[in-house]
């Protein structure tokens, strides 16, 4: 007999999913909030799957997002876990340095300002 003598079947463990922790928002929030100050962005959109975590951006609202932020924790090892995906679907940057791979998009922040 096993431990859980109710009578019920077992549930399964939940589905694990991943997320971006709170530094991980806070750095993504912050250039969301240059980004729209600038006129550039104006709407976001979460998602948490079981491969991935993703933070889409959208110049309108219900439309393609211009660029997702992609968090795959299995990468870590490889390319790296973070990486930001253009509206084609290319890769724009990869790398395990949140920061470091972003910066891809505050060039753009850099040219809508001059």
């Amino acid at each position: 007999m096993n431990d859980h003598s109710t009578g019920s079947f077992p549930t399964p463990p939940p589905s694990e999913q991943i997320a971006f922790h709170r530094r991980e928002l806070s750095v993504i929030m912050s250039l969301y909030g240059r980004m729209v100050a600038a006129g550039e962005w104006r709407d976001y959109g979460l998602s948490h799957l079981r491969e991935m975590a993703v933070f889409s951006v959208f110049r309108r609202t219900a439309e393609n997002p211009l660029y997702r932020i992609e968090k795959r924790p299995k990468l870590r090892n490889r390319q790296g876990q973070y990486s930001v995906v253009g509206m084609d679907g290319q890769i724009l940057k990869r790398g395990n340095d949140l920061k470091t791979v972003l910066r891809v998009l505050e060039r753009k922040l850099i040219r809508a300002v001059e």
